[in-house]
């Protein structure tokens, strides 16, 4: 029997997706290089919600650009979508990576995840630890409440190589000075980012093409949920805590659900059910090429996953109805 649109996504959802963080990716890329993050944060969030708002889709943004008092347009609670078809969750980042693209560097991104109603973690807009591999390795390889030494040790043991064969993906704050030293001390290498950790995340993998085996360390709540989405669609083992360590956030996180401040969330929990991920270049990366303005086109490079089939597609589209954007 064919899946109801209450008990499924529509596989057409895919595509549409797509649409979204490549209107997203065009705006944003327009201002890369331009030192003003908050201008090329503010219209790819724009040019997002317009395109959401196409959607057949009842969505709500359980992950996005803050908290309603804080944020104008796709905070967290905010309804997006034409109002019939599916009811989904989403979580979103119009502009991931606001540093790097004001500074033209790489792996900026749009990113974007749908799952059915109740499938992503609601929570608030905090940090969160996270530890992550890609796929290919036997489940308990990471332990977030593990020394890294021991997650180097077991990843390479199960990789088959010698730990400094083994790099480590790390966000470039002075926070980390201490995991660094560990790191370093096991003989593994780092490789330091600025920004951007979802694409961080992403890179474990594909280890062979990216030279990143694993994610350690503290970033962006939001950015850990869309990240546990990709890998939901990938592959791969993904662990994470939120820094509730105040009783202001302890009491925000409540308010959303969350009754217990010190849970490890697995993969699973922060990303449930059948999940839709898709993310757009902005600036060139590893993973992905960044928007390309030619004389007569725009170029835009996006991989869009869904979990239930295991599918990843890589689409290199060419727009030449410009006017569009």
């Amino acid at each position: 029997m064919a899946k109801t649109a209450s008990t499924g996504l529509d596989r057409i959802l895919t595509l549409e997706l797509v649409r979204v963080t490549e209107r997203a990716a065009v705006a944003a890329a327009r201002l890369r290089g331009r030192g003003d993050e908050k201008a090329a944060d503010q219209v790819a969030v724009d040019a997002m919600r317009s395109e959401l708002n196409r959607l057949p889709i009842r969505g709500t943004v359980v992950i996005g650009e803050g908290e309603r008092d804080e944020a104008p347009m796709l905070y967290i609670g905010e309804e997006v979508g034409l109002g019939d078809g599916p009811e989904v969750d989403i979580a979103l980042d119009p502009l991931e990576g606001t540093t790097i693209c004001a500074k033209n560097l790489p792996n900026s991104l749009a990113v974007i995840a749908i799952a059915e109603k109740g499938s992503l973690l609601y929570a608030p807009d905090v940090y969160m630890d996270k530890i992550a591999i890609g796929p290919g390795y036997p489940a308990g390889v990471i332990d977030i409440d593990a020394p890294a030494i021991e997650n180097l040790e077991n990843v390479a043991r199960a990789k088959g190589v010698s730990v400094a064969e083994i790099t480590a993906c790390i966000l470039d704050r002075p926070r980390h000075a201490r995991l660094i030293e560990e790191v370093r001390s096991t003989g593994a290498a780092i490789r330091l980012i600025g920004d951007g950790d979802v694409a961080g995340v992403i890179h474990t993998t594909d280890p062979d093409e990216t030279g990143i085996d694993i994610y350690l360390g503290i970033g962006g709540a939001p950015e850990g949920v869309l990240a546990a989405a990709a890998l939901r669609c990938i592959g791969g083992q993904m662990q994470g805590r939120l820094q509730l360590n105040t009783d202001e956030k302890v009491a925000r996180a409540a308010k959303m659900g969350i009754s217990d401040p010190t849970k490890v969330y697995q993969m699973d929990e922060m990303a449930r059910g059948d999940v839709l991920f898709a993310a757009t270049g902005v600036t060139d990366g590893n993973l992905l090429a960044g928007v390309k303005f030619a004389r007569d086109y725009i170029q835009t490079h996006t991989i869009v996953m869904r979990s239930s089939s295991l599918t990843v597609r890589e689409i290199k589209a060419k727009h030449q109805d410009m006017d569009k954007f």
